[in-house]
């Protein structure tokens, strides 16, 4: 979710150390739902099938229901599918992102803005590097 000014906020949602649910998954699961199955999202994705499927995996395994419920192309018209658990899983996260999203107008937002850098700072390897680099031009 991107905000006004150089704040991003990420919400990622962890299941032991891995990721049961983010941005990137969230968007996974929309295509999924879009072209109704994970190779064709993955396609659209411009990611892998084995990539697909392995994040669809990892959320199926991470939730107290499964999130997508694959099926022979033939068998239903279909080989992937969000669960109605699902649905309301990726529904519930993209409420919360819009809630947050809201709440980045507020005032430590806007305060937090502009106490950033535009760009970082040049490290101090980058400054001795420079130093001692040899005069290139004649």
């Amino acid at each position: 979710m991107d905000m006004a000014g150089p704040l991003k906020i990420k919400v990622q949602l962890l299941c032991g150390g891995e990721v049961a649910m983010g941005p990137g998954k969230a968007d996974l699961l929309d295509a999924i739902a879009e072209h109704g199955s994970i190779s064709a999202a993955a396609r659209a994705m411009g990611m892998s099938y084995r990539r697909a499927w392995q994040l669809v995996d990892m959320m199926n395994r991470c939730w107290a229901e499964p999130i997508i419920e694959t099926s022979p192309g033939s068998a239903r018209g279909k080989g992937a599918q969000l669960t109605g658990f699902g649905a309301d899983v990726l529904g519930r996260y993209r409420a919360l992102l819009a809630k947050l999203e809201c709440a980045g107008g507020d005032g430590d937002a806007a305060a937090l803005s502009t106490m950033l850098r535009c760009e970082p700072l040049h490290s101090q390897a980058d400054r001795t590097a420079e130093i001692e680099a040899p005069d290139q031009t004649d």
